[in-house]
C-alpha cells in the first residue's frame, strides 16, 4: 500500500551535488522520490542518480524536459533508460513526434511524463505567446490538449496543475500517472513565489494526484525533516 511519504517528490535544485547529497541523506526516508533537474544534472551528470539509488529506497524523478528533434529526444532517452531512473520528463510541445520518440527511447524502463503547461505560467503568458483565445481564457483547455498528445503517444502520464489533474484522471483513466508541482502545504505561505497556479497537498490527492513536488516548505523550514513529517500527516489526514 502507498503511504503518505511516497506521495511527495522533493526537488533537489540546488547548484552543487554536495547540497544534493545533504538533502538525500537527510531526506531519504521521509519522501518518496527526489527530483534532479537541469541546474544539478548540469553540474554533476549521473553522480546524483548513482548517490541516490544507494542511499536509500526513494525513486528518482529526472526533470530535463526535453524537447528537441525527435531523433535527438529518442537518443537522450535512451540513455537516460540505462540510469535506471523512475520518470523522466519530455514537453508536450508542438510534436506528437517528439513524444513518441521519448516513449520509444525509455523502451519501458522508464516511465516518460510529458509536461503540459508550467505551473509558473500565467493566462497572460499564454496570451503573449500567440496562442488562440480559447487556451488563455482558459488554461486547462491546453493542458487537457497536451495531455491528450501524451497519452496517444504512450507517455506513463503528465506533469500538470494540481487544478488539471482531477480532469486528466476522468480523461484518461486512474492509470494515467498525474504529477503535480505547485504545492504547497496548509501552514505555508501560498502565492509567496513564482507559481502561478497552487493548491495544497490534499486537494491536489483529492484531484487525483499521484506525486507532489514540494521543495521550499521543506528546504526552506528550519527542520526539514519535520516539514517532511507534517506534509506526510496532512496528506494521511486527507486520505482517512
Amino acid at each position: 500500500m502507498k503511504k503518505s511519504k511516497d506521495y511527495i517528490i522533493f526537488p533537489l535544485d540546488v547548484p552543487t551535488v554536495n547540497e544534493a547529497k545533504h538533502y538525500v541523506t537527510l531526506l531519504s526516508e521521509y519522501v518518496g522520490m527526489f527530483k534532479v533537474g537541469l541546474e544539478l544534472f548540469i553540474s554533476s551528470g549521473p553522480e546524483i542518480i548513482r548517490f541516490i539509488k544507494t542511499s536509500g529506497n526513494a525513486g528518482i524523478f529526472l526533470d530535463l524536459k526535453l524537447h528537441d528533434i525527435p531523433e535527438t529526444v529518442l537518443r537522450a532517452m535512451k540513455q537516460v533508460a540505462e540510469l535506471g531512473v523512475t520518470f523522466a520528463t519530455a514537453h508536450c510541445g508542438e510534436s506528437p513526434k517528439m513524444l513518441e520518440a521519448a516513449v520509444k527511447g525509455s523502451a519501458g524502463k522508464t516511465g516518460v511524463l510529458g509536461v503540459t503547461v508550467l505551473t509558473s505560467v500565467s493566462a497572460q503568458e499564454i496570451r503573449s505567446a500567440g496562442f488562440q483565445e480559447e487556451f488563455y481564457a482558459d488554461i486547462s483547455k491546453l493542458v487537457m490538449k497536451r495531455a491528450a498528445a501524451a497519452k496517444a503517444a504512450g507517455c506513463a502520464g503528465a506533469v500538470c496543475s494540481a487544478l488539471e489533474a482531477e480532469m486528466i484522471k476522468k480523461a484518461f483513466g486512474k492509470e494515467f500517472i498525474a504529477v503535480t508541482p505547485g504545492i504547497r502545504p496548509l501552514w505555508d505561505n501560498v502565492g509567496k513565489d513564482d507559481q502561478a497556479r497552487v493548491t495544497t497537498p490534499a486537494q491536489a490527492i483529492k484531484n487525483g494526484s499521484d506525486f507532489l513536488v514540494i521543495g521550499r516548505p521543506i528546504r526552506d523550514a528550519k527542520d526539514p525533516v519535520q516539514a517532511a513529517q507534517r506534509i506526510a500527516e496532512e496528506i494521511t489526514n486527507r486520505r482517512e
